[in-house]
C-alpha cells in the first residue's frame, strides 16, 4: 500500500523547456536595466525561469553568464550592423540604417531607455575587470570593423573623395553611435537623437544635414 505521502517525482535542476538562448536573451535584458554590480542572482534566477543550481549548471557564475550575454550582444550587433551597412544602397541611407536601428535597441517600446549594453555596462565593469573590458575591446573593434569596410566601397565607388580615411571615418560613426547610447540612456527624446544621427552622418559624408531628421537621406546625396 503506498503511503499518503507521496514522493516528488518532478525532475530538478533545469526545467524541460529550458532554452539557452531565451534564458541569456532574459539575462541580457536584466544586466542591461539593472548594471552589472545591481544584477543579483535572484533577479537572475526570475528573469530566466532557473533555479541557481540550473544556472550554475547551464552557464557558470553570474560573471561567466554576464560575458556570455555581452559576447551574444557584440554578435547580434555586428550582424545588424553588416545588414543595415547594404552596399547597394546610397551611403547616407545605410548609414542612417544603422542608427536607426541602434535607436530601436536603446529606446524600446513602452520599456525605460536603456541605451546599449556595452557603453552603459560593460563600459563601468572594464576598469577593474580584464575579462569584460576583453569584451568591450572586441565589441568596439567589430564595431569599427563594419563601419570602415562600409566605407572602404564607398571610397571605391566615389561616394566619399578619394583621400577619405575609412578607418578614422570608421572610428567618428563609432564614437556618433556611442555618445548616442549614453544620450539615451540619459533620457534624451528620441527626435533629438535622430537628429544627432542625422547631422553626423552628413559630417561624415560631406554633406549638409538634413533639417528634417524624420525623413529618409535621399538616394542621391553621398
Amino acid at each position: 500500500m503506498q503511503s499518503g505521502t507521496k514522493k516528488d517525482s518532478r525532475p530538478r535542476g533545469r526545467p524541460r523547456a529550458y532554452d539557452p538562448e531565451q534564458a541569456l536573451a532574459h539575462a541580457r535584458d536584466t544586466f542591461w536595466h539593472n548594471g552589472y554590480a545591481g544584477t543579483s542572482l535572484d533577479e537572475l534566477s526570475a528573469a530566466t525561469g532557473m533555479n541557481r543550481p540550473s544556472l550554475y549548471a547551464a552557464f557558470g557564475d553570474k560573471h561567466a553568464l554576464y560575458l556570455q550575454t555581452v559576447e551574444r550582444y557584440i554578435e547580434a550587433g555586428r550582424a545588424a550592423m553588416e545588414a543595415a551597412l547594404d552596399e547597394t544602397l546610397p551611403l547616407a541611407e545605410a548609414l542612417l540604417r544603422v542608427f536607426d536601428g541602434a535607436l530601436a535597441w536603446y529606446l524600446p517600446p513602452r520599456a525605460a531607455q536603456r541605451g546599449c549594453l556595452l557603453i552603459g555596462t560593460a563600459a563601468v565593469e572594464a576598469v577593474a575587470d580584464a575579462d569584460v573590458r576583453e569584451r568591450l575591446a572586441t565589441g568596439l573593434r567589430a564595431f569599427d570593423k563594419a563601419f570602415e569596410r562600409r566605407l572602404r566601397h564607398a571610397v571605391q565607388q566615389g561616394e566619399l573623395a578619394a583621400d577619405a580615411d575609412p578607418a578614422m571615418l570608421a572610428r567618428v560613426a563609432s564614437a556618433l553611435l556611442h555618445s548616442i547610447a549614453l544620450r539615451a540612456r540619459a533620457g534624451e527624446p528620441r527626435a533629438v537623437l535622430r537628429a544627432t544621427a542625422v547631422a553626423g552622418v552628413a559630417l561624415i559624408c560631406g554633406t549638409a544635414a538634413q533639417t528634417n531628421a524624420t525623413s529618409k537621406p535621399r538616394a542621391n546625396r553621398c
